[in-house]
């Protein structure tokens, strides 16, 4: 398979939107961050597709997991992925893929229903990553950890995803009137 330059800058370039957005964070007492990195990742997936999307957070961790630090706190190394968050990095993978699926052949109102049932299925994946890691590191049960590190995120993960999916749409049709424009 043959990749573009421009696919590549582009992964490089989420990549790095995603490390920024991860330090826009407000510290919890139990570890997990309020931060903006659902919402970059959503934005991954929804602006570049479920390859490229997926693409583009998989560089991410794996720029964090040589200890650069892109994650949240600015934090890197093994040691953040296998921490009490490692497990909604790790989840960042399925929910860039399920962000980026698209329904190309479906009409714009079914299409966009779609795609945020979709990527709020990303969301819920990423959450029982999260949750099942930090109980296993915590010591507790499963539903305990959910309630802790999952429930009080999910109305802002949902509407960091609602608010990707616009940003993505719109940046998408800037770039094709951009494009179109200079040809």
């Amino acid at each position: 398979m043959k990749i573009k330059t421009v696919d590549l800058v582009l992964i490089a370039l989420f990549a790095a939107v995603t490390a920024v957005m991860s330090q826009l964070s407000i510290p919890t007492p139990f570890g997990v961050p309020v931060s903006l990195q659902t919402f970059a990742v959503a934005l991954c997936g929804y602006f570049l597709g479920a390859k490229k999307g997926t693409a583009s957070i998989i560089v991410y961790i794996l720029v964090g997991a040589v200890g650069i630090p892109v994650f949240t706190g600015f934090k890197g190394g093994l040691a953040a992925l296998l921490g009490v968050t490692g497990g909604f990095i790790f989840g960042f993978i399925p929910l860039a893929l399920l962000c980026g699926i698209e329904y190309g052949r479906l009409r714009m109102p079914a299409r966009t229903a779609l795609r945020l049932l979709t990527g709020a299925g990303g969301i819920l994946v990423c959450h029982i990553f999260g949750a099942a890691q930090y109980a296993l590191l915590m010591g507790i049960d499963l539903v305990q950890s959910f309630l802790t590190v999952s429930v009080p995120f999910l109305i802002k993960d949902f509407a960091s995803l609602a608010a990707a999916y616009l940003g993505a749409m719109a940046a998408k049709a800037a770039v094709r009137k951009f494009t179109v424009g200079n040809r």
